[in-house]
């Protein structure tokens, strides 16, 4: 709450805003223990030890005790639907982050899908203390971000770096410089890459920064100037057995460069790995770009093909955003023979009824990435029709496959029942958390429907992240193809891990969260940090 708002020389006005505080918090609460979400599940295999700068990384974690988790992962799931109210052991993080809704939302829906897990009679209240300890970040920081802009006028912004978790490894996490970045977004992403990261079996904690820096309407010069203000401050708190970011919306490899040459000028430390998605002038990795993209196409054909028995020739696919992720989502799309049908901005949506073709996507690539324009300058130029202030999820039209790119809960209830009504099979998540609470019991509801959540249909790019810094460390650069071979692999890996509990009446959704889950809590508690 901004307390500029009231007068400081009025008690009356601060009564009202203490009783303003009160009310609003009550409504939160209630709103929270009224609404309903389905129990999600984590499978795993187990712990990690911390990696060092000089050793490789590339190979996934192997459990040294698998056999309790074996139990664990075949544990029988319960059929009931579990409210938000049976998570009573997460009342006091509720009233002290009310203010952060986004953060909430993402630990309740976590937390449900855990149900089964701390309930077990003999470990769930250790799993219950292991997670209220996980919700936690160990260190959060927050700093002033001060930059000039073309006419010489001082503006200033505020930066974050949440060092969530270092359980598997160093901090691991991307830098988002949006207007709707606040603490609460980034615990929210934070806590989300726990999880993901985990899940791609490469020893690498869970963080995430930025600013509530808006790159929009902002010349190169402004942009150069406020990522070189934003690293005087970051850079000391990075090093890579420590805290290795990478980019995020609104940080591609353009910001990246800017904040490693600054690093480097002020720590005077070359070739370290304390940035990923950098470029391979100097260090960075094939395919780090793509990983992403690429990473969602990769496990939505492996998905298609086993629960669906089809490839991906001729499916119709709806990706939303134009981003770095939605891009390259559709070139692997158009690669294995699907047709993209969509691309969005937030003003936006371009239509491809006969899917978008190699010319299109050229456009759009120059629009974004060189002209740094909006989707609403190729009306006309493209195979598209631009339809404005639409998303791809308010059009009535059948898609088979959807792949949501953008940003958080861009899928609200509406979206997902225009999707099922027009028979969609799959939805799997390029985004963070881009399918809101209402819109995931929709499509809960309709057990067809084939649904990836974001932290395992999106981790190919911190997988990507984590074989950099491993290149990074060996002072080496693999080959396009290696980087590529073992990012499928990777993502193969994260499918399978999710499958097992599928095979005790579970679903892939399921089996994500429980994986990433047990594999933190065990490495806690052999650390000690837990007990």
């Amino acid at each position: 709450h901004d307390n500029r708002r009231f007068s400081s020389g009025s008690s009356m006005s601060l009564y009202f805003q203490s009783l303003f505080c009160v009310l609003v918090t009550i409504l939160f609460q209630a709103k929270s223990t009224s609404a309903k979400t389905a129990a999600t599940t984590r499978t795993t295999t187990s712990p990690s030890v911390l990696n060092t700068a000089n050793r490789p990384i590339t190979q996934p974690i192997k459990s040294r005790n698998t056999k309790k988790t074996d139990q664990i992962l075949n544990m029988k799931l319960n059929p009931q639907e579990k409210s938000i109210d049976e998570l009573d052991f997460l009342d006091d993080l509720r009233s002290k982050y009310s203010h952060q809704p986004v953060f909430i939302q993402c630990v309740e829906e976590i937390a449900l899908s855990l149900l089964p897990i701390f309930e077990d009679p003999e470990n769930g209240a250790f799993y219950k203390r292991a997670f209220v300890a996980m919700t936690e970040p160990e260190r959060i920081m927050s700093f002033r971000v001060p930059w000039e802009d073309d006419q010489g006028f001082l503006h200033f912004n505020r930066g974050w770096r949440v060092e969530f978790s270092s359980v598997l490894g160093p901090y691991k996490g991307g830098l988002r410089f949006h207007p709707s970045v606040d603490e609460g977004v980034l615990k929210f992403l934070g806590f989300e890459q726990i999880f993901k990261n985990a899940l791609t079996g490469l020893p690498m904690g869970g963080g995430k920064g930025g600013s509530d820096f808006n790159p929009k309407g902002k010349s190169e010069t402004e942009i150069r100037r406020f990522c070189q203000s934003f690293m005087t401050e970051l850079f000391r708190y990075l090093h890579p057995s420590t805290d290795v970011p990478a980019g995020d919306i609104g940080v591609g490899g353009r910001e990246i460069g800017y904040m490693y040459g600054t690093y480097k000028r002020l720590a005077n430390k070359h070739g370290e790995g304390v940035l990923t998605g950098k470029s391979q002038l100097f260090g960075g990795s094939p395919l780090r770009p793509e990983a992403t993209g690429f990473g969602l196409v990769y496990i939505t054909q492996l998905v298609v093909k086993k629960k669906l028995n089809r490839s991906m020739e001729g499916l119709l696919c709806a990706v939303s955003g134009s981003g770095n992720v939605a891009q390259n989502a559709a070139k692997k799309l158009m690669e294995l023979g699907a047709k993209v049908m969509t691309l969005s901005d937030s003003n936006g949506v371009l239509l491809f009824e006969e899917g978008m073709n190699k010319k299109d996507f050229d456009e759009i690539v120059q629009c974004k990435n060189v002209n740094r324009d909006r989707l609403s300058s190729l009306d006309g130029k493209t195979s598209g029709r631009y339809i404005a202030d639409q998303c791809p999820w308010n059009l009535d039209v059948h898609f088979d496959v959807a792949l949501p790119c953008a940003t958080q809960n861009e899928i609200d209830e509406a979206g997902a029942e225009m999707l099922v009504k027009n028979g969609v099979l799959a939805l799997c998540e390029g985004a963070n958390l881009p399918t809101n609470l209402e819109a995931q019991e929709v499509i809960r509801g309709h057990p067809d429907i084939i649904y990836l959540p974001g932290k395992a249909s999106n981790a190919g790019g911190v997988a990507v992240s984590g074989l950099e810094m491993s290149q990074n460390s060996q002072r080496l650069t693999w080959t396009e193809e290696e980087v590529d071979a073992k990012l499928q692999e990777m993502m193969e890996s994260i499918y399978h891990q999710m499958e097992e509990v599928t095979q005790s009446g579970g679903t892939l959704e399921k089996g994500a969260n429980r994986a990433g889950f047990l594999k933190v809590a065990t490495a806690m508690k052999e650390l000690g940090w837990v007990s």
